[in-house]
């Protein structure tokens, strides 16, 4: 009987620390992002890192009072907004050029990210880009 009870009471402390290996946080995919537009797919910046410096200009004109000096999604006007902008920083870490491209030339539907096509130029979309992709 002492046997019985030693053998459950183990698999039950092998069980828990298999529980809390999962919930550790451990996992660092990424989240899933909506897949780009046929018209968008694949695209890559055509400029280099030096583009950023450009872009930084861009995005205090145009990006920072939702995203805030970092990207981090934490502007002046993100409290008013629902949902709240995107971690760029975070956001950079996992999409592709096309991803970015694409959502800032587009904007998001029900959202307040407006489509800058028209408003900005591809070259300055792109010059975003590369700033978005110095951010941390």
């Amino acid at each position: 009987m002492k046997r019985v009870l030693f053998v459950l009471l183990f698999s039950g402390l092998l069980l828990c620390s298999a529980c809390s290996a999962v919930g550790s946080g451990t996992n660092n995919a990424a989240p899933a992002l909506e897949p780009v537009p046929a018209e968008f797919a694949g695209r890559t910046n055509p400029f280099g890192a030096d583009a950023a410096s450009a872009g930084q200009e861009i995005f205090t004109a145009s990006c920072k009072s939702c995203h805030g000096p970092e990207g981090h999604g934490d502007g002046p006007a993100a409290g008013y907004l629902n949902p709240h902008p995107k971690n760029l920083a975070e956001l950079q870490t996992y999409a592709g050029d096309d991803y970015l491209f694409w959502r800032i030339s587009t904007g998001r539907t029900g959202t307040a990210m407006i489509s800058w096509q028209g408003i900005l130029t591809d070259e300055q979309i792109w010059q975003l880009v590369a700033f978005i992709r110095t951010l941390k």
